[in-house]
């Protein structure tokens, strides 16, 4: 998941991730719901590389673990 109101554009997702984060425009930033465990190395990257600390991994209430990543 990716606190809208936390991230600042900076784009370091985008580098990390391009399959699943991408910029719309030039500072909305889009990204995959629910990328899947294939992504998991990407998106703990892109988490890791935010400046801001804009994006969480978890597993969402009512989800199995190892599901798809929010």
């Amino acid at each position: 998941m990716v606190d809208l109101n936390r991230c600042q554009s900076y784009g370091q997702c985008v580098f990390a991730a391009p399959a699943v984060f991408r910029f719309h425009g030039a500072e909305a930033l889009e990204y995959d719901y629910a990328p899947g465990e294939s992504a998991r190395v990407q998106v703990e990257r892109a988490a890791a590389a935010c400046p801001v600390q804009a994006i969480s991994i978890g597993t969402p209430p009512g989800r199995e673990p190892g599901g798809p990543l929010r």
